[in-house]
């Protein structure tokens, strides 16, 4: 067998999800968990107006859910405690010399490093009880690693970040090569990219301690979409400067030098619990389409939605605001996750 990830640009059968229940990343505040709930919906249903949508619902959150998702959204379900669908979930590959054939990696997932206010069991039974439900072949590691933290191209070259995969509270034991090897295995990847940062403010308690999909991202093969902070006040101001740099000196699976596409923050500094990592890399690519990030600034949301239309090519880019999903820890893309097309021959 010779599994590949897909690049998430590529024909998908589905978007897959999970609705959220009581937990920390929520909030305490009713207003404000009323306000995640609307979140989180509203991008299930901006994305079902481009392709198939599944949301694994707790049985404790059945009723809200049907009252907040679009009626073509499928609802599956099954025990929910984390809900961060792209991390605790399946990552999808496929098979090139087995036509039709559709596997799911099954990371070990621990709440981004077994922090005390975490509670992962049921989601990390999510990644076998996914493939089950869509008849995937599963392909289990032993790797400790989270859907958002990594990106491909869909040609072999794998975009990670040192403070992620190489974290001792993920992966004690690990090195560079013994990472290579398990992505080889997984996902294809013959080159790995390894940054060696994220963002300020996911180091923050809450944060993923790295996670690149959150700073950068491979729109199509030899391309880069970069996270470009302009303020100097902000710290991350210096983060995607050095990004920028370390960026211009790598090159991809094939041999290319990256092309670099800065795609600007918003010009929102702060929050009530200091910086923000406001990103627009933090999208999701759909049949014909985008899910971009939006974050109550007409301008800045536009511009990134004119960035990110002409980098994918007859895709119409759609703004979901995602304030209140950043307050819990991350953006559209940490919500979901692609299943890819599967065509038998």
């Amino acid at each position: 067998m010779a599994w590949r990830m897909p690049h998430e640009g590529d024909p998908h059968e589905r978007t897959w999800m999970a609705f959220p229940n009581e937990g920390p990343t929520l909030g305490d505040d009713p207003a404000e968990q009323e306000r995640f709930y609307a979140a989180w919906s509203a991008v299930a249903n901006a994305v079902a107006g481009f392709e198939p949508v599944t949301m694994l619902v707790d049985p404790s959150k059945a009723e809200r859910a049907q009252r907040m998702l679009d009626s073509a959204i499928d609802i599956v379900e099954t025990p929910v405690d984390e809900f961060w669908f792209r991390d605790h979930g399946p990552t999808f590959v496929v098979d090139d010399q087995r036509p039709g054939a559709l596997g799911a990696v099954d990371w070990i997932f621990n709440g981004w490093g077994a922090p005390e206010w975490a509670s992962w069991e049921k989601a990390a039974q999510h990644a076998r009880f996914t493939a089950d439900l869509v008849g995937a072949e599963l392909v289990s590691s032993l790797l400790v690693n989270e859907g958002g933290g990594i990106h491909v191209d869909g040609e072999g070259t794998v975009l990670v970040t040192e403070t992620v995969q190489l974290d001792p509270r993920r992966n004690r034991f690990a090195d560079r090569a013994r990472v290579e090897a398990e992505l080889h295995r997984t996902i294809g990847a013959t080159k790995v990219v390894w940054l060696p940062r994220g963002l300020t403010r996911d180091y923050d308690e809450f944060g993923t301690n790295g996670h690149v999909d959150i700073v950068a991202t491979i729109p199509t093969p030899g391309r880069i979409l970069l996270h470009a902070q302009q303020n100097p006040e902000h710290p991350d101001f210096e983060v995607s400067r050095d990004l920028r740099a370390f960026f211009s000196e790598q090159t991809d699976a094939a041999g290319r030098t990256f092309e670099i596409i800065d795609l600007p923050a918003p010009e929102s500094l702060r929050d009530h619990e200091g910086f923000v990592d406001y990103s627009y890399v933090n999208h999701l690519v759909v049949n014909g389409g985008i899910i971009a990030c939006g974050f109550g600034e007409d301008r800045a949301d536009a511009q990134a939605r004119e960035i990110l239309e002409a980098a994918y090519p007859g895709r119409r880019a759609l703004t979901v605001d995602a304030r209140q999903i950043f307050a819990g820890g991350g953006g559209i893309h940490c919500i979901t996750q692609q299943q890819p097309t599967v065509v038998a021959r």
